[in-house]
């Protein structure tokens, strides 16, 4: 017989990206409040449309959401603070907060789970002049710096984007279709879009070329300078530079016991649970998630969500005595901005290699628009997004002695 449990399990997420904000929602409407306290820690007010930040750094106004009013009446308290520590062995968390009307400082929060999803930022890859004189989009921040030093941007000044990936080609584009005035290049270490299929690939350059966008192929920068980017080879002016070679984990997690790889990632089993400490969930960026053919799944949006979703499922199956389930995590496609009037969509299989297929154009544009209104919906409604009973929460044995996590 199964004996509910007096005291509220205390459950912490911290971080609110895609990952934490749908992981905190889901878990509020799987679990029945009286049995669960659920508290989301994140430094700012508003969720952060992380794969729109290159709208916000041309000058677009992006839609204001507030945890405040997407988390009212779920449950789910809010804390205004910054992770300065994380203690898995003493199950505590460490924060400094940053609301104005909150002075707390070196506060320490204990908990029965914790979501750690904390995400990732901009990584410069210790080349020399990047953190002193490059700008990134990794977080809002960032993008609204990056916004100020672009407008007052004169016609005809270079600005380079390095990096060729998903975050430098919607840089790019963005910025030369809301700029058409300016000097912009890209610089890529591949071939560009190499990635891509075929007809991906001349989408592309198409776009490239009616943006006037100077494509360096083959380039690596070696050092960034306050007006110019240097490679192996040569030297490219820069008013700006923007950094977009890729992320680098939140370092909270090195510091702790948890185990994690040689990049930071926390190693987590099929149900994203820690598989060094069985009360510690990973999700998002922060996770090393192995996905299909053993490939880890890459830091993205598309990877993020369904972590969350199946980290949320799985705590609150053992939380009410049921039994846990595990969601194959595949890809389906890549969705890729090109301006606001153009995009390419590219299928893939399901450990992420391009399928001939892919869409292009202004059909494309709408299916990326769709993707990222979803998704923003999704974290929008915790309330609403697939709604399912709220079950009891019974007696937990991990509140006594932690068990080994079993393999998914």
């Amino acid at each position: 017989m199964q004996v509910r449990q007096l005291t509220q399990h205390r459950i912490i997420v911290i971080g609110a990206g895609y990952a934490g904000a749908i992981a905190a929602g889901r878990l509020a409407r799987r679990l029945r409040r009286e049995d669960v306290a659920i508290t989301l820690v994140n430094p700012e007010p508003d969720f952060v449309e992380r794969v729109r930040l290159h709208q916000l750094a041309v000058g677009q106004e992006l839609r204001t959401r507030p945890f405040a009013e997407m988390f009212a009446g779920t449950g789910v308290r809010l804390r205004l603070a910054r992770v300065t520590a994380v203690d898995a062995d003493r199950k505590s968390v460490t924060i400094t907060a940053t609301d104005a009307t909150d002075a707390t400082a070196g506060e320490e929060l204990t908990y029965d789970t914790l979501v750690y999803a904390l995400g990732s930022a901009w990584n410069t890859h210790d080349v020399p002049g990047t953190a002193e004189h490059a700008h990134d989009i990794a977080g809002r921040p960032g993008a609204l710096r990056l916004r100020e030093r672009l407008a007052a941007l004169g016609a005809g000044q270079p600005v380079v984007v390095v990096g060729g990936g998903l975050t430098g080609l919607e840089a790019a584009t963005e910025i030369a279709e809301a700029r058409p005035d300016l000097d912009v290049a890209l610089a890529a270490r591949a071939a560009l879009g190499d990635w891509l299929s075929p007809k991906g690939r001349r989408h592309l350059h198409k776009v490239c070329d009616r943006l006037g966008i100077t494509v360096h192929e083959h380039t690596t920068v070696t050092a960034v300078a306050a007006d110019h980017v240097t490679t192996a080879s040569s030297v490219i002016p820069a008013s700006v530079t923007i950094w977009t070679t890729g992320f680098a984990v939140h370092p909270i997690a090195q510091a702790t016991a948890l185990k994690i790889d040689t990049t930071g990632r926390i190693e987590v089993d099929g149900t994203m649970r820690s598989v060094s400490h069985p009360d510690v969930y990973a999700i998002g960026d922060a996770a090393l998630v192995t996905g299909p053919n053993d490939k880890p799944l890459r830091m993205s949006c598309a990877s993020g969500v369904p972590t969350a979703w199946q980290a949320a499922d799985s705590i609150a199956s053992r939380l009410t005595g049921t039994k846990p389930t595990t969601v194959p995590l595949r890809y389906f496609n890549q969705c890729i901005s090109l301006g606001r009037k153009d995009g390419l969509i590219q299928y893939v299989t399901a450990d992420d290699q391009s399928r001939p297929a892919a869409l292009t154009g202004k059909t494309a544009a709408l299916y990326k628009e769709l993707v990222c209104k979803g998704a923003a919906w999704g974290v929008a409604n915790p309330t609403l997004a697939k709604p399912s009973r709220r079950r009891s929460v019974v007696q937990e044995p991990a509140r006594k002695a932690a068990a080994a996590p079993t393999a998914a």
